[in-house]
């Protein structure tokens, strides 16, 4: 099964998580902010699968996203932070995954200039965390390029201390599907 933490924050803004009962693994990761009439935003994916935009029945049979696009979606393991980005057909070769440490980024490129992509890794910002080129790596199989981040031992350590407290709550109502307030 899986187990839902919602968190409110002082600031306005809220967090989602959802983890794997069984292994303690993040599924997914999502957070919103207030906007400025005060209402509640949309939620932005930080982990797990991209939500696809709910369109109405005309508008779906009109313009629709190819399916051969790219998909750009994070996954984390127990001891590294992963991106998956399927639907990349070329040879492990034609890609590099480098860190740009003043910009607190990793930047994927081709050889052939098909396939540019930026990202961040907000864990790293949050703990104020340096970017460590050596605990990157990536490796492409079945047409997805899998990008691995090692994660380190500051972060490993917090993330162990999390799940004892979240160990310690109750669920909010005992029931299946529920909410578990912090």
């Amino acid at each position: 099964g899986k187990r839902k933490i919602h968190y409110l924050f002082e600031d306005g803004k809220e967090m989602a998580e959802e983890y794997d009962v069984k292994t303690g693994l993040l599924v997914s990761r999502k957070w919103r902010e207030k906007n400025t009439l005060g209402g509640s935003g949309k939620w932005q994916v930080e982990v797990g699968e991209p939500t696809s935009p709910l369109l109405g029945a005309l508008e779906s049979e009109l313009i629709k996203e190819s399916s051969s696009n790219p998909v750009f979606m994070r996954k984390d393991t127990l001891s590294s932070f992963q991106w998956r980005i399927r639907n990349l057909p070329y040879p492990k070769e034609v890609y590099s995954v480098s860190v740009e440490k003043e910009q607190r980024c990793c930047v994927i490129r081709t050889t052939n200039k098909k396939y540019y992509k930026k990202f961040s890794i907000p864990d790293l910002d949050r703990y104020q965390l340096p970017l460590d080129a050596a605990a990157l790596s990536f490796t492409h199989a079945n047409n997805t390029l899998i990008i691995t981040y090692q994660k380190p031992k500051e972060i490993l350590a917090a993330e162990e201390q999390l799940q004892k407290e979240l160990k310690k709550i109750k669920a909010a109502n005992n029931g299946d599907g529920d909410c578990k307030t912090q």
